[in-house]
């Protein structure tokens, strides 16, 4: 009786773990069968959201399945982080993430996630430059005035951001510690959000994703003072570098990928990264990002895995020396 019991056993057991096998191949074969999220970790009206769902309409298109954003701003995207980090790993939500993603760890001590191990890298989508930007009627009419005036009233110029840790924050510390200015930080949840802050004066200047940013000076709404890389952006090439306008090394980009929770079905990643790939291979959409300053990528994830770990180490030190933290 007891061997037939262990018998009958071991079949039903072995028919279960057939039948789930089955389904998850089946699941993982007809993928994807409904809509699929990515995530944002900002809100609405930013570069990142507005690129977020370039992607989004790219994706759509490719994979025949309705793709949506999903804004979850917060922390600097740690709250987008951690939605994706526990989502089920079955492709329907992804996470558009930035440089935060690697330098989050290292500022928020509640953010207790490793950047590689609790993701699955699917690939980078752009760098490029955000460009330091004051109100119209700023009395900084170029980068020295503003130097001068900071090293004379320490603390007396703020400057905004989309979140501490964001590009926008590292971008302001780092010019502190080059400058020689110290400067009040307020932090927001999001580009769009200190926008009109920035441009009626309430707050003295920004470092902005360059496509938000050079769109409003073109609009006579800001005034640009310097880009933040080593070199002049061909989308807005009259605008000095902020190392040739009197900071000198000064050198910042950001970067921006895509992720997904650990453990994607390899079927499943393979179609994600099939159709970013498509994505950046689509000459409009590159033409899109380049006109708007943007330096178009792309990579595999085995490539963006070795990208995020040596971004992780380079900010570690760099973090470091600036004394950055939110706790």
């Amino acid at each position: 009786m007891g061997n037939s019991y262990k018998t009958i056993l071991g079949c039903v057991l072995t028919l279960s773990c057939a039948f789930v096998t089955h389904a998850a191949v089946a699941q993982t074969t007809d993928y994807p069968s409904k809509p699929i999220k990515i995530v944002v970790g900002f809100t609405p009206g930013g570069s990142t959201d507005a690129i977020g769902r370039q992607i989004a309409n790219s994706f759509s298109k490719i994979l025949g399945q309705s793709v949506i954003v999903e804004n979850k701003p917060g922390a600097n995207g740690n709250l987008a982080t951690d939605f994706v980090r526990r989502a089920p790993p079955d492709g329907y939500t992804i996470f558009y993430t930035s440089i935060g993603h690697v330098t989050n760890p290292l500022i928020y001590k509640d953010a207790k996630y490793d950047p590689i191990k609790d993701f699955t890298p699917i690939g980078q989508v752009l760098a490029g430059p955000n460009i330091l930007v004051v109100p119209p009627n700023s009395r900084f009419k170029n980068l020295k005035e503003l130097i001068d005036y900071g090293r004379a009233n320490p603390g007396k110029i703020n400057f905004a951001s989309s979140g501490i840790g964001s590009s926008l924050h590292l971008s302001g510390e780092l010019f502190k510690q080059l400058s020689g200015v110290d400067m009040v930080h307020i932090p927001y949840k999001g580009a769009g959000s200190l926008m009109p802050h920035l441009m009626s004066g309430q707050v003295d200047l920004a470092f902005p994703n360059l496509p938000t940013g050079v769109s409003l000076v073109e609009q006579g709404q800001l005034r640009a003072l310097g880009v933040t890389t080593a070199t002049r952006s061909n989308a807005a090439p009259t605008i000095p570098t902020i190392a040739e306008a009197g900071v000198p090394n000064y050198d910042m980009s950001t970067w921006y990928g895509l992720v997904g929770p650990a453990d994607l079905p390899a079927p499943v990643l393979k179609k994600l990264t099939d159709a970013l790939a498509q994505t950046m291979n689509d000459p409009e959409f590159r033409s899109r990002l380049v006109t708007q300053g943007m330096d178009p990528k792309g990579s595999s994830p085995a490539e963006f895995t070795k990208f995020i770990q040596a971004e992780s180490a380079r900010w570690a030190a760099i973090l470091k020396e600036m004394n950055v933290s939110a706790n």
